[in-house]
């Protein structure tokens, strides 16, 4: 459900590191437009620069030189009070290892982000049940996170990902942890939750995990590449050409 209008634009984004007394260029003047609607995966092995480039689009960290403009605002500009402001309200995180919150219950977990927007309890409970049954888990919501498979939890972490819909929803590997049965499960919802209009960012090292968006870019030392035919996979992947569709 892509519409034609970019929700992120980042132009000549750089981000260097000394680690040893030697500077690494994790990100080299890397510019990319993603669109409302988009279904995107970024993809590369350890070390070729996307969990920096998922920082920067998450609003973690900043860049040392470039643009990014999100939803229209000029991230670059402001205040670290304005970047927790940004997070909470435009973006939902799903991570790889759920981080759930062991001590409370899965509609607790959700109800987090909207405590820090100070919604009223009655109201939190509400918004938390109404999302955790949009994910299939009405009937967990009392449930810790230890009561519950590895599936559930991270069925868990997208409702609390949701639960303030924002308009962009970033997974950082977020089947990596699971197993195939339930990856596609959680692809699936992916999926479901892109056609009603949410933009999608995948962050992968899995190929066959990455060519279920819609659009692939591939990260290699800090540079992004994207295409929709044949491309030779680096070291990760060894020399087998795939292609991707």
């Amino acid at each position: 459900m892509t519409i034609h209008e970019p929700i992120i634009q980042i132009k000549n984004m750089q981000k260097e590191y000394v680690l040893g007394g030697e500077t690494v260029l994790a990100l080299q003047s890397v510019s990319l437009d993603i669109q409302k609607g988009d279904f995107i995966s970024i993809i590369g092995p350890s070390g070729s620069g996307k969990s920096t480039f998922m920082n920067m689009i998450g609003c973690l960290d900043r860049p040392d030189s470039g643009e990014y403009f999100l939803d229209t605002e000029d991230i670059g500009k402001m205040k670290s009070s304005q970047l927790a402001t940004i997070r909470n309200e435009k973006i939902g995180f799903i991570f790889q290892n759920f981080n759930l919150i062991s001590k409370l219950t899965a509609v607790e977990n959700i109800e987090l982000p909207l405590i820090y927007r100070g919604m009223k309890a009655a109201k939190r409970r509400e918004t938390a049940l109404e999302v955790l049954e949009k994910v299939g888990l009405a009937d967990r919501a009392n449930h810790l996170p230890a009561q519950l498979s590895g599936g559930q939890q991270q069925r868990v972490a997208i409702a609390r990902a949701l639960v303030g819909h924002p308009p962009i929803l970033l997974a950082d590997e977020p089947t990596g942890a699971l197993d195939s049965k339930t990856s596609k499960e959680i692809l699936g919802i992916l999926h479901s939750l892109n056609e009603q209009g949410h933009t999608i960012i995948l962050i992968t090292h899995d190929l066959d995990v990455a060519k279920k968006a819609n659009r692939v870019v591939r990260i290699h030392d800090g540079q992004l590449y994207e295409n929709g035919g044949e491309w030779f996979a680096d070291t990760q992947y060894g020399t087998e050409k795939y292609q991707i569709k």
